[in-house]
């Protein structure tokens, strides 16, 4: 049994880690064969990626996929812990599952993902979830089919949380959950360490996958005809700086845009570590989407120090003004939190006329969420729940306003679409613009799913815009 540990999982140091390749351990090969699974995803796209994984993982051993947690054998639930809100849905989804075990005595149930890596989680577990067979965290995902099997084998509940980054893992199964577009690790985990954030302590320090294994996944990709490539990092500028010298993420991004893949996204970025010479290639290449995640957090100074992001609201906007100069027709979105401990009036009102000042094509708006073990949550909390909720009911209607004036200068311009599928209701097809838009729109053919069509933009709203194929 191995439990989590914040001290150990917020060490940083030059401790090595092995690069291995994975190899299924042949004995358990399809041993659950007949048996169904269930798997929940909370989070951010990493862990979608993660549940990617996972579902091979599963499908080796043997079980196969179903969509009602009622009809499985296995129920696994891979969790987020960045907010209070995921936490909670996670917690509820187990209180569902244990009213069905005690129909079904023979079901499985395990948690794994950032929540795994947290100590009071896993003593909640061990307290009042005896149900729960088995727990495991982000650092040994590959080691799940042996995990489940013991826990099985032995009928008892088995926690294999790694409090520090174990190897990094190279060649692990994946069932994409898309046929066209794909995500790609570069970078896990994060040094930042800003004072609300519980990913550097779940995810582990920065360790970037060689270009070369990088590199090879994305010619893998592009054979089995991916149209759409999402490089994904806790903090992806970041990319490179614990292995080379002269190798970043621009110099990847490049690398990667000489192929034939006709689109290149990447999230989440750090304003931190987003560099003059990475701005200039995303500009260069028309592969590489306009489109760009720069969380912002606060308009003030003083907020942005308690929270110890590192920049000044100045250097963020000499920052955005660089990628809007560089790069043609950018949509730039943010993450902005209100309530912070301590936020004033005047703080917030620094918030409201940053956005005035960038006009966000999309902005990702949270109430201040403790998490435990981190500085913030230490801090004095002075601001009320009510102000609190106004504050983000203020921001939002700023916001939305400039979603839909952005969304309005493209009404009647022509924009490329990779189409996503089709909304048998409206009978239009849906997709996403190389800005990140979502696009519904009319043919007069039989589009294929995944392929990029020319859209004319007949009308916006706030969060989507209408249009008609250009034939």
């Amino acid at each position: 049994m191995n439990l989590p540990n914040y001290q150990e999982a917020k060490t940083r140091d030059e401790r090595s880690y092995k690069r291995v390749n994975f190899e299924f351990d042949t004995k358990i090969k399809n041993k659950y064969k007949g048996k169904k699974f269930y798997l929940k995803t909370y989070g951010c796209q990493m862990n979608e990626h993660d549940s990617e994984n996972i579902e091979a993982l599963l499908c080796n051993l043997g079980f196969s996929k179903v969509d009602d947690y009622n009809d499985a054998d296995l129920v696994l639930l891979n969790t987020c812990s960045i907010r209070e809100n995921a936490h909670n849905k996670a917690f509820g989804m187990l209180g569902r599952i244990k009213h069905l075990k005690s129909e079904k005595k023979d079901l499985i149930v395990g948690l794994c993902g950032c929540m795994a890596q947290e100590a009071s989680v896993v003593d909640e577990i061990m307290r009042d979830y005896k149900f729960v067979n088995f727990v495991f965290g982000t650092h040994n995902m590959y080691q799940l089919p042996n995990i489940l099997d013991k826990a099985i084998k032995e009928n008892r509940q088995e926690i294999e949380v790694f409090s520090r980054e174990g190897d990094l893992v190279e060649g692990l199964p994946v069932v994409r959950a898309n046929k066209y577009k794909a995500y790609v690790n570069i970078i896990y985990g994060c040094n930042k360490f800003c004072t609300y954030c519980i990913v550097p302590y779940t995810r582990g320090k920065e360790r970037s996958r060689l270009k070369e294994d990088i590199l090879k996944e994305v010619d893998e990709l592009i054979q089995d005809g991916y149209k759409e490539i999402t490089l994904l990092g806790q903090n992806v500028n970041a990319y490179g700086k614990d292995l080379y010298d002269d190798y970043t993420l621009g110099n990847l991004l490049e690398d990667i845009a000489k192929k034939d893949i006709p689109r290149i996204r990447f999230m989440t970025s750090h304003p931190w570590d987003f560099t003059d010479s990475m701005i200039e290639v995303l500009g260069k290449y028309p592969n590489i989407m306009p489109s760009v995640h720069l969380p912002v957090q606060s308009g003030s100074n003083r907020i942005l120090k308690l929270m110890g992001r590192r920049y000044t609201k100045e250097s963020y906007l000499e920052l955005f003004n660089k990628i809007k100069k560089t790069v043609p027709n950018v949509a730039i979105s943010t993450d902005i939190i209100v309530g912070f401990p301590g936020e004033t009036e005047e703080d917030f009102q620094e918030t409201l006329d940053l956005v005035e000042t960038c006009k966000y094509d999309n902005a990702f708006t949270f109430i201040f969420s403790k998490r435990e073990g981190t500085p913030a949550c230490k801090l004095k909390d002075d601001v009320s729940l009510e102000e609190k909720e106004e504050r983000l009911q203020r921001l939002n209607e700023v916001v939305n306003k400039y979603f839909l004036e952005n969304n309005k200068k493209l009404e009647g311009k022509e924009v490329l679409v990779l189409v996503e599928g089709v909304s048998e209701k409206k009978k239009m097809y849906f997709g996403y613009s190389d800005t990140n838009k979502l696009i519904n729109f009319s043919s007069n053919r039989d589009l294929e799913v995944g392929s990029i069509v020319k859209v004319k933009i007949t009308s916006a709203k706030t969060w989507s815009l209408d249009g008609e194929e250009v034939e």
